[in-house]
């Protein structure tokens, strides 16, 4: 047993990886734009994109650059199999990520300033052996489109924290868009307001057509 130490011989590299990421993040921006939710259910799971294209005077960069085309997610996410993070199961013959951005939708439907109509969503759905690709390209899809719901605004997606936990502070999107009954019971020290809107018109201030 050797006790020398080289760094470099724990490096593992795939070049290859950032390819097959690229090729589902095209094939991401591609696929066909629908409502929130979308009007069928299907089974299967993979990542997705939230669109705003509203009138809420906090979003207009955002919205106009959405008008002609869905461009920039405001959010995106991911649904995997059941089993998945115990290796235990592939299987994606049930409706995750569908069920998923049902979820967003009712959020959004709760919150007192934001209409269901002014979102829109796409998906890849990816099974089998690509579900190992859902951790990859959500991460890539965000590191590329910065959405303001997962870089500047934390807390959209987050889920009733139950009986007993109800001492957390409320989120900053819950703080922004009020609305959802359990995060009005929460109690402890909500983020400022003021600040989170100025931090979110700055980033829209960077935001370009690709």
């Amino acid at each position: 047993m050797s006790t020398d130490f080289d760094y470099s011989l724990h490096i593992f590299r795939a070049p290859h990886l950032q390819e097959i990421v690229e090729a589902a993040i095209q094939f991401f921006v591609h696929t066909p734009v629908h409502e929130l939710p979308p009007p069928l259910k299907f089974d299967g799971t993979g990542v997705y994109g939230v669109y705003y294209i509203g009138d809420h005077p906090l979003y207009t960069r955002l919205s106009l650059l959405n008008q002609d085309t869905c461009t920039y997610p405001i959010y995106v996410g991911k649904a995997v199999p059941s089993g998945w993070r115990t290796a235990r199961s592939r299987r994606s013959g049930t409706p995750a990520l569908y069920r998923r951005l049902r979820e967003h939708a009712r959020s959004i439907t709760q919150a007192v300033d934001l209409r269901l109509e002014d979102f829109r969503c796409r998906f890849v759905i990816l099974q089998g052996l690509e579900t190992d690709l859902i951790i990859p390209v959500e991460a890539a899809l965000i590191r590329r489109f910065k959405p303001l719901w997962n870089t500047i605004v934390d807390g959209f997606g987050n889920h009733d924290p139950g009986a007993g936990r109800y001492n957390q502070s409320p989120s900053e999107w819950d703080v922004l868009h009020p609305g959802r009954p359990w995060a009005a019971r929460l109690t402890g020290e909500a983020p400022h307001l003021a600040e989170i809107k100025a931090r979110v018109q700055q980033a829209q201030e960077r935001l370009s057509l690709p």
